[in-house]
């Protein structure tokens, strides 16, 4: 005997539950380009010492921890650990802030706290009404981070107030969960597929400067002669001459920027 004879409607119920995701996936197939595009700068951002926050209530809460475990951990091959924080794992910290500050400021002092300019800040949520969320992902603005959401249906006031959002289109909160996942997976992979793009960019710059030193060694050493004595001294003239006396020298001085360019002007929401 099997287990739908023994339980009536158990196939029923299941059959409702897959019909409820199948109906949703063809909407959430349009967000692939938009993962890709979060797993390239969220790469960036990791390789170049950045961080990633998460948070979540519930289910969704299990999730953040979920996909900081597959980039501090690994998804597929071994690779470097990443620095990625579920603010939903800090126990003490979690029911220290709720007594001491209220449940709204339950991420958002968090955020304040790990938070940098530049960091990423990702939100899950099925309904994307909750207050501590919203609060969290203001904070992050303030901070200068970049905000994603996961939510479900847009309109609503967490893929507002976040600078992009994945909506889920489906009005069952399992099936906004399940998808939520997926979507952690999806992100993880084009991490994954990034890292040797930018490995080898790394690597032609470090090149670069390799052969650029090279270069400039080569240019201001004098050789000795065999047949004029003692070595020569290495030349010292300076590329730019000094400026004469009693002015001082003006212009630009150049250095290193990372220029970031966000869409946090507006609700970027993906349905």
């Amino acid at each position: 005997m099997t287990g739908a004879d023994i339980v009536p409607g158990a196939a029923d119920l299941l059959d409702r539950h897959l019909a409820g995701l199948t109906a949703a996936l063809p909407a959430y197939r349009r967000t692939a380009r938009l993962l890709a595009r979060w797993g390239d700068q969220l790469a960036r951002r990791l390789v170049g010492g950045g961080r990633l926050l998460v948070a979540g209530n519930g289910g969704s809460a299990a999730e953040a921890q979920h996909l900081t475990a597959e980039l501090v951990g690994k998804l597929r091959d071994d690779r470097e650990p990443f620095s990625a924080i579920a603010l939903t794992a800090e126990t003490s910290a979690l029911t220290a802030i709720g007594n001491d500050y209220g449940f709204d400021e339950l991420f958002a002092r968090q955020v304040r706290a790990h938070g940098r300019p530049g960091d990423i800040l990702l939100l899950l949520s099925t309904s994307g009404r909750s207050t501590n969320l919203v609060a969290a992902a203001v904070a992050g603005r303030e901070i200068g981070m970049r905000c994603w959401a996961l939510t479900g249906p847009a309109p609503n006031p967490l893929a507002t107030v976040c600078a992009e959002a994945l909506a889920v289109p489906s009005p069952d909160p399992q099936v906004v969960q399940e998808l939520h996942l997926v979507s952690a997976h999806v992100l993880c992979e084009h991490v994954d597929l990034a890292l040797p793009v930018l490995a080898g960019a790394s690597a032609a710059g470090r090149a670069a400067v390799s052969a650029g030193d090279d270069r400039a060694v080569s240019a201001s050493t004098v050789r000795p002669s065999a047949t004029t004595g003692p070595p020569a001294v290495p030349a010292t003239t300076p590329a730019v001459p000094p400026a004469p006396a009693g002015h001082t020298r003006s212009g630009p001085v150049r250095t290193g920027v990372e220029v970031v360019v966000d869409g946090s002007a507006g609700s970027g929401v993906e349905d």
